[in-house]
């Protein structure tokens, strides 16, 4: 039986450490709105957030950030039911710092409006879908032919903003091409150092 120190048990390390790194976990934080960030939808782009919405595919462990001025606004979390009737009244969750974050902790959907009292019935107001144990994968309807294909897209300003992937974890491969290469590249690397090629 050879030592730990051996080249072969270095060799082994290497490759399961190799393996490990294969595993991934992303997690994005979407800025709600993107450049337009939380606030009243303007005239020339009144459904904003359903726009935003229906372009975004959460899943758990991502999160929102809600961009405001805290001295006029604040975000709201609360029932289907107060969000169909803006309901300002008994919020699952008040924010009120102009930098909210909310973590998705949970599949199922999740249901966002204003906290400033006509803000609501002027649409600013999100609904996600977060796919999973009978949640549908695409976003809400708002009644027919309400969204168009596409949304408009706006120019990074600000930096980059993160992207979500194009389709779900589940429905993609489960090892990234790019990571995938950069590994056997190390593997192959390691065989030669240690001598096995």
């Amino acid at each position: 039986m050879g030592s730990f120190r051996s080249t072969k048990y270095q060799f082994l390390n290497a490759f399961i450490f190799l393996l490990m790194i294969q595993t991934k976990v992303f997690s994005y934080q979407y800025k709600v709105g993107d450049l337009d960030a939380w606030g009243l939808p303007t005239p020339a782009n009144p459904k904003v957030y359903t726009y935003w919405s229906k372009n975004h595919i959460f899943k758990i462990g991502d999160s929102l950030l809600f961009l405001y001025p805290p001295s006029q606004d604040s975000v709201i979390q609360v029932t289907e039911q107060s969000y169909n009737s803006c309901n300002l009244k008994d919020p699952i969750l008040y924010m009120n710092n102009g930098n909210s974050l909310f973590n998705i902790t949970k599949t199922g959907d999740y249901y966002f409006t204003s906290g400033s009292d006509g803000h609501c019935e002027k649409s600013q107001k999100l609904r996600i879908s977060v796919p999973g144990n009978g949640s549908s994968a695409s976003s809400p309807s708002y009644g027919p032919g309400s969204l168009p294909a596409t949304a408009p897209s706006y120019p990074t300003v600000f930096g980059s903003i993160p992207m979500a992937p194009l389709s779900s974890p589940s429905s993609s491969s489960l090892i990234n091409p790019a990571i995938f290469l950069s590994s056997s590249i190390g593997f192959l690397i390691c065989a030669v150092v240690s001598g096995f090629i």
